[in-house]
């Protein structure tokens, strides 16, 4: 059995292109998204690790920070940035663990033999300031993932952290949520106080309660 929603990060100690650390000291209080990518000088890693340096200021908002992982050494992460950031237009600005000996990746379950036995897919952990993870999802080395997803899957975690609420399909911040169907009518009534529509006795939607 791999790694489950809820379960405990592993932690561990890495050297990063900005020195060691230990994941649950880096991690702090805030949340972490913890990615990994198949290999440095990859085309498809070079414009996700852009993208990704290009949002600080949207995990900062939600007091998070990204973290990458490949089984290269630091010195191809030092020299591969170069070219991350000549070709993307921007500054690199998170740490990327060498995991040269594959112990972290042994960790997380990154390195799947059927699909490659020598690279790491594009796996993504969420991880909470409790160092609980909360959301992971995995994507074969071929496919680019998208980092708007994990903003989205960030805001519905924390939102639903603070209030008896799910997120509907396609949700954005800001967009009407679902009431919790464990929660009667007349606590939803107490709680909601802007009123929700009652579509089934199981589907009842509302405003979005922290907006």
């Amino acid at each position: 059995m791999g790694l489950l929603l809820g379960d405990t990060a592993p932690d561990f100690t890495a050297e990063t292109n900005e020195g060691p650390i230990r994941f649950h000291d880096w991690i702090g209080d805030q949340w972490a998204i913890f990615f990994s990518h198949p290999a440095d000088f990859t085309p498809v890693c070079t414009t996700e690790l852009g993208f990704t340096a290009k949002l600080k200021d949207e995990f900062a908002r939600r007091n998070a920070k990204a973290i990458a992982l490949s089984v290269d050494s630091v010195e191809d992460h030092k020299a591969w940035i170069g070219d991350i950031e000549e070709t993307q237009s921007v500054k690199l600005n998170f740490p990327i663990i060498a995991d040269v000996d594959r112990k972290v990746s042994a960790l997380y379950q990154m390195i799947h033999p059927n699909a490659d036995p020598k690279l790491t897919v594009r796996a993504v952990y969420v991880i909470d300031p409790n160092k609980k993870i909360r959301a992971t999802f995995t994507y074969p080395p071929s496919a680019g993932r998208n980092f708007n997803e994990v903003l989205r899957l960030l805001d519905s975690l924390q939102l639903t952290d603070g209030h008896k609420v799910a997120t509907p399909v396609n949700w954005e911040d800001g967009q009407d949520v679902i009431v919790v169907p464990s929660l009667s009518d007349a606590d939803a009534d107490k709680l909601f106080p802007k009123g929700y529509k009652k579509i089934k006795p199981y589907l009842r939607v509302t405003p979005q309660p922290n907006k």
